[in-house]
């Protein structure tokens, strides 16, 4: 892939600045008034790209408005740009599907979400199988494969059958359990934040958390483009790090995508 410039077919905003603290800025030949910062050295059994996530302990999702989509409710792939805390790009996420799986599947559709760096290389992949989405079938719950680079797994997220709480287990490469993220009873989009806690498998120690961000009556009421945090502890493998990012991906086409045709496709309740 032509590393000057990302695949035009994704809609990728193309260089912007990016970067994390500290680290030397220089500029990029050709591109006047764009610099990129220099990778710190990655860790051990580091994926390539995964580098950006060594030194952060928060990202910034924020899901592009469809124009098409808010006019007339025809679902279109969804777009992020997933940001460090300075507001600085670092990855640019974009849903691959067809426009028959978008639109009689909704918010159930499976997909593949692919994470491309600032010069449009994939470096993660999220890819999410049919299933439902009712606490009522617990034998065909989500579930979320997190690959980096692609075809090589990670990580897992597996939704846990519960009557009331939204609940998943983070899982690495092995499928042994690391994490557990817990939602509230009530995913209530009025007006506030909303918190999916990342705790310990025990449930007793809150290590981070996953945040729907109110986005303001407009925005929330006519499009379903969707901000998001993410906060974990700066010592966490990368690799867990870039599974809570695919965790995020899932909660929020659980809960606050909205089907194409549906003004009323948000979820107000765990279901």
């Amino acid at each position: 892939m032509d590393k000057q410039g990302p695949p035009q077919q994704y809609g990728y905003p193309g260089p912007g600045p990016v970067g994390v603290p500290n680290y030397q800025q220089q500029p990029q030949p050709g591109v006047p008034g764009w610099s990129q910062w220099v990778a710190p050295p990655p860790p051990m059994n580091c994926p390539p790209g995964l580098e950006y996530l060594s030194q952060i302990d928060q990202l910034v999702i924020q899901q592009q408005v469809e124009i098409l989509e808010a006019l007339i409710g025809f679902e279109t792939n969804n777009k992020y740009e997933i940001k460090n805390s300075l507001g600085q790009r670092i990855y640019f996420a974009v849903e691959e599907n067809d426009c028959c799986t978008r639109n009689c599947f909704g918010t159930l559709r499976p997909y593949v979400i692919k994470i491309l760096d600032n010069f449009g290389r994939e470096v993660i992949n999220f890819k999410r199988p049919l299933r439902c989405a009712s606490c009522y079938f617990p034998c065909c719950l989500q579930k979320l494969e997190i690959q980096s680079p692609s075809g090589v797994p990670i990580g897992y997220v597996t939704q846990n059958w519960h009557p009331f709480l939204p609940k998943y287990t983070v899982l690495d490469e092995n499928h042994q359990k690391v994490l557990k993220i817990v939602g509230p009873c009530m995913v209530c989009t009025c007006c506030t934040d909303i918190d999916f806690e990342i705790k310990s498998l025990n449930e007793k120690t809150t290590v981070g958390k996953i945040t729907k961000q109110w986005s303001g009556v407009i925005k929330e009421m006519f499009t379903d483009a969707d901000n998001f945090s993410i906060q974990f502890p700066l010592d966490l493998d990368v690799k867990m790090k870039a599974v809570m990012l695919g965790a995020c991906f899932l909660i929020d086409f659980m809960f606050f995508e909205r089907s194409g045709d549906s003004k009323s496709g948000r979820k107000g309740v765990w279901h």
